[in-house]
Parts: C-alpha cells; sequence; structure tokens
C-alpha cells in the first residue's frame, strides 16, 4: 500500500515556502506521492452543478480560491525533493493543446527523474470551458484522443498521429520522458471514468473513498479491451476508520490519498507539515500490503 498527499496546491501551500516544507516533510516521512488539482478559471456565479457536494458547488461555495497552476507547482517543488512523485488529480485534459500539454509533462518528468504521475479528468464545469473557448459537450471523446497523442509523442521516435482533434507528423518532441512514457491516471466518480480508465488508463482515482462497482467496472472494461484488469493501479481517499484499510488492499486498492487542506468537502487529515511526519508509522504500518 502507497500513500499519498492530496491537494498539496491549495490553501496554505500557495505560499512557496509552505509548499516546500509539505513535500520535503512528505518524503522524509514516506509518502509516496504529492497530488494537485487544477481549474485555470472559476467564473463568478457559476450554475454548473459541482458533482461532489449538496449544494453543487465547491470549496464551501466560494469562487474566488487560490489555486497555482499544477504542473508550475509540482516543478517548483520537485526542484528541492528527490524521491516523491509529483501528480495532478486531476489535470482538466480537454481544457489543453495535448502537443503543449506532452512537452510540458516530459520536461517535467526528464528534469524531476521520471517522477510524474499524470491524473487526467474531462471537467465539469462548463462555463469554465467557456471562458476558455473550449467546447465542452465533446470533452470525452477530446480526452480520449488527447491521451493517444500524447502517448504518441513520448513515445515514438518521429511522432505522427491523425486523431479527430488532434494531428501532426513526423514531429520531434524532446526531451520524452524517463521511462518512454509516464503513467495516466483517470479520474472521476462515474461510470464513464471507470470505463476510460479500464480502456486506456494505467490506473483509476474514483474522487470519493473505493467504489467496488466502479473498480469492477474498470477492471472489465480492461478485460473487454484485451488489457490485464489486475494491472490498473487504483487510487482511493482516506477511509474514515484507518481500520479498514487492509480491506482496501484486499480488494485491490493500490494507493491511499490523505487530504492535506479541506478541499472539495473532505475533511483535513494533516494540518501542517510536522503532523506529515507523524504519518511514518502510519505508512510503515501498512506497506506491506
Amino acid at each position: 500500500m502507497k500513500f499519498g498527499l492530496r491537494y498539496c496546491n491549495t490553501g496554505r501551500y500557495i505560499d512557496p515556502a509552505k509548499a516546500v516544507e509539505l513535500v520535503q516533510a512528505g518524503e522524509d516521512a514516506g509518502f509516496e506521492s504529492a497530488w494537485t488539482v487544477e481549474h485555470t478559471v472559476v467564473p463568478e456565479g457559476y450554475v454548473s452543478a459541482y458533482p461532489y457536494s449538496d449544494d453543487g458547488k465547491m470549496a464551501g461555495g466560494h469562487d474566488d480560491v487560490p489555486l497555482p497552476d499544477p504542473l508550475i507547482w509540482m516543478a517548483y517543488v520537485a526542484a528541492a525533493t528527490s524521491r516523491i512523485k509529483l501528480a495532478t488529480g486531476i489535470l482538466i485534459l480537454p481544457q489543453h493543446n495535448p502537443v503543449i500539454t506532452a512537452k510540458q509533462i516530459a520536461t517535467l518528468d526528464f528534469m524531476s527523474g521520471g517522477r510524474v504521475l499524470l491524473g487526467i479528468g474531462v471537467g465539469w464545469l462548463r462555463e469554465e470551458f467557456e471562458a476558455l473557448g473550449v467546447p465542452f459537450d465533446d470533452r470525452g471523446a477530446r480526452t480520449d484522443d488527447y491521451v493517444a497523442a500524447m502517448r504518441a509523442l513520448w513515445s515514438q521516435e518521429k511522432p505522427s498521429y491523425n486523431g479527430e482533434f488532434a494531428s501532426f507528423n513526423n514531429v520531434y518532441c524532446r526531451p520524452q520522458p524517463i521511462n518512454g512514457s509516464v503513467p495516466i491516471i483517470v479520474g472521476g466518480h462515474s461510470k464513464p471514468a471507470a470505463r476510460r480508465a479500464g480502456r486506456l488508463g494505467n490506473g483509476y482515482f474514483p474522487a470519493r473513498g473505493a467504489p467496488a462497482d466502479l473498480i469492477e467496472l474498470a477492471r472489465k472494461s480492461a478485460g473487454e479491451c484485451g488489457r490485464d484488469p489486475d494491472a490498473i493501479e487504483i487510487t482511493a481517499s482516506l477511509p474514515d476508520d484507518m481500520d479498514e484499510i487492509p480491506a482496501l488492499a484486499a480488494a485491490g486498492v493500490d494507493r491511499i490519498l490523505v487530504p492535506v487542506t479541506p478541499m472539495a468537502g473532505l475533511a483535513t487529515r494533516i494540518s501542517n507539515p510536522d503532523d506529515v511526519k507523524n504519518w511514518r508509522d502510519i505508512i510503515d504500518k501498512y506497506a506491506d500490503l
């Protein structure tokens, strides 16, 4: 069982010094990864319903929560660490140019020594898509196409790709990731997200808990696509009762994320870097599950 820190680019950790202190403490305590979140803009008075709260609003209903760009935040703390992996949980992929994003991710992976995990999602905030000039209704198909395009850029000597939304021929995109690609973890608490994870992801990250039906759907979809269902790495939220962790491991959960700020309605389980250090014994206790 691996443990990660969640919502790292929010709250007090938008401060550069505190961000470094948090991730360095996590690395020293044995946390495997530090996870960021993304919204480029949050339009005032949005009416799209946030799917993970009763009132349909993020972070207590505030529209103006400071939220640094996840990739730049990750690059900043990467320079102050050496082992902990750096993850997006999630990057709203259809909002990004896939060629530029592939370049940014590969550069960060190369310069950090192969430490990037790319968590992706399709997004839910229509007003944000409109502000960015990106179509909302085709975001699922666009995401699938972008994943294929980025993997071509990461793995081919002279990449070519011709899809519905991305197309290039005989280009060079250097540097490429350390290990020839970057793990892509599909996030989302829905059947389409679970099916996408099985179809094209290296992992699956439901937004809440470890829903057995969605995890099983991801694995079933992998099998239907001729992929190994057991190779889909499962990331889950920290349960309210940590005595449930062995059962999660038995159900195939590979990684648990611990919130460091009260983002998205989840209770903070680590309030400051000193609290991070106290998790070493917990991580050691469950490491062999």
